[in-house]
C-alpha cells in the first residue's frame, strides 16, 4: 500500500472530520489550517495545497508570494484537543512553478542534512533526544507600550507567593524544585495529562518530572528517534505542552529564562550517529568510551559553537540563561558525568548502543529541524577534518581557580554575538546544499531587525531603578 492510500486509510479507522494541514516557519512556529476530509484525497500528496508564503515570517516577498505544501503521508496523528475528530499531517513546501522544494523550508533542510550524512560515508543513521525543559504558570500579563511596560507572573508554587494568605503553601524555594513529591510538586496530574495526549498523538514518552526552578518549572522526556522525525515530535510535544495547559487554566512557556535568581530551561540535544545498525560513537578504550569519531564530532561542535547557538539558542532571552551560576552551560568543553561542560558524556549505561554526546546549551525557543541540522553539520565537520576538542575536564568548572578559567573560552553573551559568528562562520552549513546562503541570510536579518534591535531600543525597568533619580 502506498503513503498515500495509508494516509487516507488513517483519516478513515480514525473517523476524521477534518485534517489540518501543518508546517513550520523559519523561526519555528507551527502555521495550519483545516480543510474538510471529503476534500483530502490522494491526489494532495502530489499536487499539494497552496498558500501565501509572503505572509509567513521569514519567507517570500509579496511577488513571489504563492507556494505550495506537499503532505507527508508518515507524519500523521490525531490532533488530541479538536473537538470534531481532526487528523493532523506535516508538510514540505515547495515552489509550484519549478516543483522544487524551498530552500529556506526547514524540515527540508533536516531532510538535506540527513541525505548528506548519507552521502559521507560517516553514517546512515542520527539520533537526537531533545530534553526540553518549560514552565507552567497561574497565568502571564504583559504591556509593552511606550509609557507603560511590565510583566507579572503568578504561580501558586512561587516562593514569592509564602507570604500570600490566599497562598495554600508548600511553595517551592529557588532552585528547590528537583524531584520533590507533592504537596511541594503541583503539577503531577498536569504533567501525566500532558504525557498521556502525547501517546495518544504517537510519542513515545519516558518520564516525567518537576524541574530544578520554582514557578512551575517541569520536563516531560520523549524516546529518542532519527533526526526529522524527532523535530516533527517535539513541534508536536510544544504543541501539546501548550494546549493542555491552556485548557486546564494555566499558561505554558517555553522562554528559556522567564525567571530573575532561578534555574532557566534548556533543551539539552543527545545525539550519535549509526552505520549499517550499529553505533559508530563507541570505543572502550577512549577516554568515556567514546571513538574517534564521536571526539571529533565533539570537537566540531565545540569550534562553531558560537555560530550554532545561532540556531541553537536563538533569542534575547536565551542569553539570560547563558551565563555563569544556575548550571548554565557555558564553558565550551567536554566532560563525563559532569553536568557544568557545554558537553557532556554521559555514563548511565555500559552500552556501546547507548553510547551519546549531549550538548547541554540549546534550549527549546530553537526551531528543531535547523538546530539539530546546524549541530548534525557540525559534528560532521569535525570528523571529516580530525577537530580535537580541548582536552577534558573532569573539574566542576564552576569553582576553578581564575588562572585556570581564564583558558577556557564560553559562549557568547548576547544573540547578536551569535549571528555574528554565523555571519562569518557557515560554510560548515553549505555543505552539501544542506542550509542555503538565503536561509542563514533571511533568519539573520529578521533576527537582528525583529529581536535584537527590537529589545535594544526599548527601555528596561531596571534602567529606571538604576538611573531615574540621578
Amino acid at each position: 500500500m502506498s503513503p498515500a492510500k495509508k494516509a487516507l486509510q488513517f483519516v478513515e479507522e480514525n473517523d476524521a472530520q477534518f485534517v489540518d494541514i501543518r508546517f513550520t516557519d523559519l523561526m519555528g512556529t507551527w502555521q495550519h489550517f483545516s480543510i474538510p476530509i471529503n476534500h483530502f484525497d490522494e491526489g494532495k500528496f502530489e499536487d499539494g495545497l497552496a498558500f501565501d508564503g509572503s505572509s509567513i515570517r521569514g519567507f517570500q516577498t509579496i511577488n513571489e508570494s504563492d507556494m505550495i505544501l506537499i503532505p507527508d503521508a508518515d507524519s500523521m496523528f490525531m490532533d488530541p484537543f479538536a473537538q470534531a475528530p481532526t487528523a493532523v499531517v506535516i508538510c514540505n513546501i515547495e515552489d509550484p512553478l519549478t516543483r522544487q522544494p524551498y530552500g529556506k523550508d526547514p524540515r527540508y533542510t533536516a531532510l538535506k542534512a540527513e541525505q548528506y550524512l548519507k552521502s559521507t560515508g560517516i553514517g546512515d543513521t542520527v539520533f537526537f533526544g531533545p530534553e526540553a525543559e518549560f514552565f507552567v504558570f497561574d497565568s502571564l500579563t504583559y504591556s509593552v507600550n511606550p509609557e507603560h511596560n511590565f510583566f507579572k507572573i503568578k504561580s501558586h508554587e512561587a516562593h514569592w507567593e509564602s507570604g500570600n494568605e490566599d497562598n495554600p503553601g508548600y511553595t517551592i524555594r529557588p532552585k528547590g524544585g528537583y524531584y520533590p513529591c507533592g504537596p511541594v510538586d503541583k503539577f503531577q496530574d498536569l504533567r501525566s495529562e500532558m504525557c498521556l495526549n502525547m501517546i495518544n498523538a504517537g510519542i513515545n514518552v519516558e518520564m516525567h518530572h518537576h524541574e530544578v526552578a520554582s514557578a512551575g518549572q517541569c520536563e516531560i522526556d520523549m524516546k529518542f528517534d532519527t533526526m526529522v522525525y524527532m523535530a516533527d515530535k517535539l513541534m508536536m510535544y510544544k504543541y501539546i505542552v501548550k494546549q493542555t495547559a491552556f485548557m486546564n487554566g494555566f499558561f505554558a512557556t517555553f522562554m528559556p529564562k522567564p525567571l530573575f535568581g532561578d534555574n532557566g530551561s534548556g533543551m539539552h540535544c543527545h545525539q550519535s550517529i549509526w552505520k549499517n545498525g550499529e553505533p559508530t560513537f563507541y570505543d572502550e578504550a577512549g577516554y568515556a568510551g567514546l571513538s574517534d569519531n564521536a571526539r571529533w564530532y565533539i570537537g566540531g561542535i565545540l569550534k562553531h559553537a558560537p555560530a550554532l547557538l545561532a540556531f541553537a539558542a536563538p533569542t534575547t532571552n536565551s542569553y539570560r540563561r547563558l551565563v555563569p551560576g544556575y548550571e548554565a552551560p557555558i564553558n565550551l568543553m567536554y566532560s563525563a558525568r559532569n553536568r557544568s561542560a557545554c558537553v557532556r558524556i554521559p555514563m548511565v549505561s555500559k552500552s556501546p548502543k547507548a553510547k551519546r554526546i549531549e550538548f547541554r546549551a540549546p534550549d527549546p525557543m530553537a526551531n528543531p529541524y535547523l538546530a539539530f541540522s546546524s549541530q548534525l553539520m557540525a559534528g560532521l565537520d569535525g570528523i571529516q577534518n580530525k577537530i580535537e576538542p580541548p582536552k577534558p575536564l573532569d573539574k566542576d568548572l564552576y569553582e576553578l581557580p581564575a588562572i585556570e578559567r581564564a583558558g577556557i573560552q564560553q559562549t557568547p553573551g548576547s544573540l547578536r554575538a551569535t549571528l555574528a559568528a554565523l555571519a562569518n562562520d557557515h560554510e560548515f552549513l553549505l555543505k552539501g546544499d544542506v542550509f542555503t546562503k538565503e536561509l542563514i541570510e533571511s533568519y539573520i536579518e529578521y533576527k537582528l531587525e525583529h529581536e535584537c534591535d527590537a529589545v535594544d531600543l526599548r527601555p528596561h525597568p531596571y534602567e529606571f531603578y538604576l538611573y531615574s533619580d540621578n
